[in-house]
């Protein structure tokens, strides 16, 4: 088999740590690893297989060696300087910022959901918003079988979502310092929050749900409506979803179908207290889904609990998954 080589840009920041022990599970066909990150933790040591690595600098000239796959994690506006270049130089890049998710001519990929959109990339190829991630795996089967009409998006979201200065806002507000990245201490409260404000009175958080989850299912009419919510919790994302169906189910059939769905656990045995939970989603690369139950105020309606590990699902496995299916599919 082919070995390829491979960049990591943004590897000294939350989401690239995590993908150096996603990339050390996956051990894909990689003969070359180079991490690249900001001027400022320039020379920062790896430690990565068994190796030591130190981190360079991007800069313009930085894919003139030849990559094979980038996985950006360094936020929009290094993507969107960057990714271009290192696409141009025969690159393909998997970008983790939200800089060309709503590209038309960018494929926005979920593996276990819409694969072969990745195929037809054009160098650059988008991770969704990670939200939107763990929600379209187990509604993708659900609108296979049902057709999906209605949904609506209530999520509870890490502070690890927001980063470095969102894990530090969860321990210094509860010994009562002021918060730095959000406009209320997190501890102790639920903020309804999460990115801007937009003239509509939605977040940018919440647009990026309904739009993303349009695009990711080819539904780009379906009815969406979602309210995001950052939580007093370290890791992983808790999702409701309120699902109303164009055809009957029945409860037995939906779990069957979930459970037997890649990349998804189903965890819903409520008599015994079993249902998805943040702690166990943690460090794990699978969606959880529980809480299975009819909405009987509208004809065919479905309330489902969905939990994964934001980190991992949610940005770094998703990325890798992403590489990974390209090399199987190239070879």
């Amino acid at each position: 088999m082919k070995k390829y080589k491979l960049a990591l840009v943004g590897a000294t920041g939350l989401v690239g740590r995590k993908a150096l022990e996603v990339l050390e599970e996956f051990n894909l066909p990689i003969s070359e690893y180079v991490f690249f990150c900001s001027s400022r933790s320039a020379g920062t040591k790896i430690k990565f297989m068994g190796k030591e690595y130190i981190a360079r600098e991007l800069k313009e000239d930085s894919f003139d060696e030849g990559f094979d796959y980038a996985i950006f994690s360094a936020g929009g506006d290094t993507s969107k300087k960057f990714s271009p270049i290192a696409a141009s130089k025969g690159c393909i890049v998997v970008d983790n910022s939200s800089a060309f998710r709503m590209d038309p001519n960018v494929p926005l990929v979920v593996p276990e959901v819409n694969i072969e959109d990745a195929y037809k990339n054009n160098g650059i190829i988008a991770n969704p918003n990670c939200s939107t991630i763990q929600a379209v795996v187990p509604l993708k089967p659900l609108d296979n079988k049902y057709r999906i009409k209605r949904i609506v998006y209530s999520t509870y979201q890490a502070v690890s979502g927001a980063g470095q200065k969102g894990v530090q806002d969860f321990y210094n507000t509860q010994k009562g310092e002021q918060p730095i990245k959000f406009p209320h201490p997190i501890y102790n409260n639920c903020l309804p929050h999460i990115d801007v404000f937009l003239d509509n009175g939605y977040t940018k958080e919440e647009m990026k749900m309904i739009n993303e989850t349009r695009k990711i299912l080819h539904r780009p009419d379906l009815k969406i409506t979602a309210t995001t919510v950052r939580v007093p919790v370290l890791n992983s994302h808790s999702e409701s979803i309120n699902i109303e169906f164009e055809n009957d189910f029945k409860l037995d059939d939906v779990r069957k179908l979930l459970s037997e769905y890649p990349g998804i656990i189903v965890e819903d045995d409520v008599q015994n207290n079993i249902y998805p939970l943040a702690t166990k989603a943690s460090n794990h690369n699978e969606v959880y889904v529980g809480r299975i139950r009819r909405d009987d105020s509208v004809p065919y309606g479905l309330n489902i609990w969905v939990v994964a590990d934001n980190i991992r699902k949610g940005a770094a496995t998703n990325a890798i998954q992403i590489v990974d299916e390209l090399i199987k599919h190239n070879n």
